[in-house]
């Protein structure tokens, strides 16, 4: 077992999250898991099996924590990471549903994401008994106590993203609350932003908070005789909503940034963006995303995850001859991509409602981790233009390769059953695939409506070697990591990034590596030119944070986000160090001492 893991936290990773039962070592999860993908398959059962086993064989792809923990166990779990949860009721019977939903989905292993935009501002009345509406924040605590409450009875640590749209009446209130330390500590907030409201911040223009008048009871509507067309969720489309009140524009945004400047929370989705761009928009939108944001879903959907480690297909590392091996990482992407088709045949689900949506669009989420650690044994550094090209060049050949596979896997087992030809082929993404593809799509269909996504994968790149996470730059060489522990609390290791690690066996006290670049040498600039890069091949989203230092001024700050917008980004997340905020990596401090009152997903991203 010493092979299997280059560290003891690695090991203890394996141990505590992803080994089942009396596993001997790695190599029996890894032939549990793969055998279990290869049930689902018709035919040829034992060469799948083998296939997928050399795939999770030394790192190369990184399924999603849920599927390394459940596939193949016996086991109530379900294998998605996170779910978007259906509309919240306008009514104490419909929210308690609501609740019991998300609890059920939670008890699982399943984060969730909701929005609560659906619940009337405080102050309004309702219509049936009349009785004065506390507003969404307020319902927000029971979500938050619930997920408090299976934390305690030993269910993994839930994760929960909670949106609220920029022209909701409540959205001050929400911007906030945050800045109360013990408020939502098990949420991440994002604020929906619209492309109204950004063009109002540019046009320093009024900004109206809306609700839809068709929830409000008549002497409120008496009120407010003002009236604006909104997409609104609970809705089928554009709706009459009342104005309850006016602001200027700018005075809500610099809200917003202030509240993320001070607390790192509420983020911010780009949510016209995200509608543009979805593969379904036909049918369905979308107010809501996963806990980390990189799979935006419609009600009830579902993440379906893994990870390529591109460290991993690194020939000749740290020499002239270095390059990134891209046609065997198209080739893995490939099997990758039947992979997590296979994950949605396998995997329970906790909800008829989640089973429906799930199998009608096929959606999975196949990205890349180990970015930074791949372009350090390249020799090139993560803030460079050629870094950015090499990025955008993998991604490019993922994505291209999932969808080559998924149109293969269609004319096999058939299309995603949502699956309307003209529409889909219509989609500004399906548009800009190369020719081959989508005459594969109009030919044969496609197995799954969205194929790509990049996730934070921090446990699971701990997992392998402590592999630079996701898209992020190396923290540090050697840094302290604080981790959860089953039992409650967290405890500190100190641990050495797996690229310096490779370093050092080689060349011993040589310095280097000459690309080493800890996150704090890269500017925020440069983190969003990575995102940048890599979003037009991402159908899906991108968990990216730009960290940013805590001297930086207010108003470079706040000129990050406007930045993100202009780059068509679907949303933008930043982490600035303060007392507030605290931090999980740390390159110098006691193991033993107690970390910050953790947020639900801070950077030690529990749940994958």
């Amino acid at each position: 077992m010493a092979s299997d893991f280059q560290s003891d936290l690695s090991r203890l990773i394996w141990e505590t999250r992803y080994r089942a039962g009396e596993e001997a070592d790695l190599e029996a999860t890894w032939q549990r898991v793969a055998g279990a993908l290869a049930s689902v398959e018709p035919t040829g059962r034992t060469a799948w099996e083998e296939r997928y086993l050399n795939l999770l064989r030394g790192f190369r792809f990184l399924p999603g924590g849920r599927i390394l923990a459940g596939a193949g166990v016996a086991r109530e779990l379900t294998l998605f990471n996170c779910f978007v949860m259906g509309p919240v009721p306008d009514d104490l019977a419909g929210i308690f549903e609501a609740l019991r939903d998300a609890a059920l989905t939670m008890q699982q292993g399943g984060g969730v994401g909701c929005d609560f935009s659906t619940l009337r501002p405080a102050g309004l009345r309702g219509q049936r008994v009349g009785g004065v509406a506390s507003g969404p924040v307020s319902f927000m605590a029971l979500w938050d106590s619930m997920c408090s409450t299976l934390l305690s009875t030993g269910v993994r640590r839930g994760a929960m993203m909670g949106t609220l749209r920029c022209d909701h009446p409540d959205i001050e209130r929400f911007v906030d609350a945050k800045r109360d330390p013990k408020a939502l500590r098990n949420f991440n907030l994002s604020v929906l932003v619209t492309d109204l409201l950004m063009q109002a911040v540019a046009a320093d223009a009024p900004w109206d908070l809306v609700f839809p008048a068709d929830r409000m009871a008549p002497a409120d509507l008496a009120r407010f005789p003002g009236r604006r067309e909104r997409d609104w969720p609970g809705h089928g489309g554009a709706v009459t909503c009342a104005v309850l009140r006016t602001l200027p524009a700018r005075e809500l945004w610099t809200r917003i940034m202030r509240a993320n400047f001070d607390t790192a929370e509420p983020g911010v989705l780009f949510i016209d963006r995200i509608n543009a761009e979805n593969n379904l928009g036909y049918r369905e939108r979308i107010f809501a995303t996963n806990p980390c944001g990189e799979i935006p879903l419609p009600s009830w959907g579902a993440c379906d995850l893994g990870s390529l480690n591109l460290a991993a297909f690194v020939r000749a590392p740290y020499s002239a001859k270095a390059t990134l091996d891209l046609a065997a990482l198209a080739k893995a992407a490939g099997l990758a991509t039947r992979m997590l088709d296979a994950v949605i045949d396998l995997s329970r689900l906790p909800l008829p409602a989640q089973s429906a949506e799930v199998r009608g669009s096929r959606r999975i989420g196949l990205g890349i981790t180990g970015l930074a650690d791949a372009l350090i044994l390249l020799g090139l550094r993560y803030d460079h233009p050629a870094a950015r090209d090499l990025a955008a060049a993998a991604m490019r050949a993922l994505c291209h390769a999932a969808y080559r596979t998924s149109v293969g896997l269609a004319a096999e087992k058939g299309p995603f059953p949502f699956l309307v030809r003209d529409a889909y082929l219509a989609a500004p993404f399906v548009r800009r695939l190369p020719e081959d593809i989508r005459a594969g799509i109009a030919s044969a269909g496609i197995r799954n409506s969205h194929l790509t996504a990049i996730a934070p994968a921090g446990t699971i790149s701990l997992l392998a070697d402590n592999l630079s996470s996701g898209i992020e730059p190396v923290f540090s060489r050697r840094q302290l990591r604080r981790v959860r522990r089953l039992e409650g609390g967290s405890a500190g290791h100190l641990i050495e990034d797996h690229a310096a690690r490779l370093w050092r066996v080689r060349f011993g006290r040589r310095a280097g590596p000459p690309a080493f670049l800890a996150a704090h040498e890269v500017s925020p600039e440069a983190h969003l030119a990575m995102q940048a890069s890599l979003q037009p091949y991402v159908d899906n989203a991108i968990s990216k944070t730009i960290n940013v230092p805590g001297g930086i001024g207010f108003d470079a700050f706040e000129r990050l986000y406007r930045r993100a917008h202009d780059l068509g980004l679907k949303g933008c997340t930043t982490f600035r160090p303060n007392p507030v905020t605290g931090a999980v990596l740390s390159e110098g401090a006691d193991p033993s001492a107690p970390g910050p009152p953790g947020h639900c997903c801070g950077l030690e991203r529990e749940w994958d």
